[in-house]
């Protein structure tokens, strides 16, 4: 099973992994997470942040994925995955994806702004230290047409978020 996650930057997707992989190892389900920051900077760090950049980082996790779900383990994608053409490609390509929308309001965002994004795509056009491609403020974020799941994290707690995941994980998982 591959869970795909989507949803801005700061949503909470790999926190909530990490929440999830605890109580599904607990469960004796085996599981692996993605993390897209991390897969960037060792395996990936020849993308930018175009579009066809995105797809195919999306892509390249999902490959990875594939590998692991392979031998039955739970693989999450965390992700922003902000395109509805490349989550539909993953599902028609690999077996058992689901997708997961990591959804949250953009003021608890800008709250939140852990790596300081929000903050640099809110400056000033001519700013030297200006975003000029933050998905969801200044570039395009999809929000998922038909997702399998949303968690607002937002307004859910991290552990009922990661509760809603795992029954959720529960019901699709299939050895």
């Amino acid at each position: 099973m591959i869970i795909q996650f989507c949803g801005m930057s700061g949503a909470g997707k790999t926190t909530l992994a990490e929440h999830a992989r605890t109580k599904l190892i607990l469960l004796n389900i085996p599981v692996e997470i993605i993390d897209a920051d991390e897969y960037r900077k060792f395996i990936i760090k020849d993308l930018g942040f175009s579009k066809d950049d995105r797809c195919e980082n999306i892509r390249r996790l999902a490959f990875i994925a594939h590998k692991f779900s392979s031998h039955n383990i739970v693989t999450i994608i965390c992700a922003i995955n902000p395109y509805e053409e490349i989550r539909q490609e993953l599902k028609s390509k690999y077996r058992n994806v689901k997708t997961v929308f990591i959804n949250c309001e953009i003021p608890e965002l800008i709250k939140r702004d852990t790596k300081g994004l929000y903050k640099k795509a809110f400056l000033p056009e001519t700013h030297k230290d200006k975003i000029h491609n933050l998905t969801g403020i200044n570039d395009p974020f999809e929000a998922p047409v038909n997702p399998d799941l949303i968690i607002n994290t937002d307004t859910e707690s991290i552990e009922s978020s990661a509760e809603k995941l795992v029954q959720f994980i529960q019901a699709n998982y299939h050895q």
